[in-house]
């Protein structure tokens, strides 16, 4: 099945366009584009994240949501797999007001993006503390953390890689720490 997309949009057209479609898209630059659903262990391990970010966030403070919109600076509206964001806010807000931690779960179609256009999209965002790309295949994250790796109030020029059981994210400025071995819980490294 062919579906046309339309070539350019706004933000706004994007937004109305987009709500209640069944298919999956963000706007890049402008450019409506057709994402793709993920395997078995995207969503495990999306769905891991999501659980144990929710058990540690005081829900008075912070909302987890899948799959949510956040609007960018680069005329695009992205929908990272999860997103916390400030608790308390409009019910029929389209995108993330404020969010301080974004994660994404690598597919092979998206490592390019996640890692790259994604990457330098979300750190530009003034709220956001923490930004997190998961692989699939391998217990391994790349991680950004705002005030890390020598650079006051920014982000650094390069993830921190963290592989392994024993490896644990820390995101001291939501008041806890993330192991990896619960992220990818129930996943199978074949």
């Amino acid at each position: 099945m062919n579906v046309q997309l339309p070539a350019r949009m706004s933000k706004a057209a994007f937004l109305d366009w987009v709500e209640g479609r069944g298919e999956r898209y963000e706007l890049d630059r402008g450019r409506v584009i057709m994402t793709t659903g993920g395997s078995r262990a995207h969503w495990q391990i999306t769905a891991n994240l999501f659980k144990a970010l929710d058990a540690r966030l005081d829900p008075e403070k912070w909302s987890v949501l899948p799959e949510f919109g956040v609007d960018l600076e680069s005329e695009s509206i992205r929908y990272p797999d999860i997103i916390v964001d400030r608790a308390g806010e409009a019910p029929r807000d389209l995108t993330a007001t404020a969010p301080v931690f974004i994660a994404e779960v690598l597919s092979p179609s998206s490592e390019r993006v996640d890692l790259g256009d994604k990457s330098s999209e979300y750190l530009r965002l003034s709220n956001l503390v923490t930004y997190c790309v998961f692989a699939q295949d391998a217990m391994k994250a790349w991680v950004w953390t705002r005030g890390l790796g020598g650079s006051p109030g920014g982000f650094p020029p390069g993830p921190e890689v963290l592989e392994g059981e024993s490896a644990v994210i820390q995101i001291t400025a939501l008041g806890f720490v993330l192991p990896l071995k619960e992220v990818y819980a129930r996943v199978r490294m074949d």
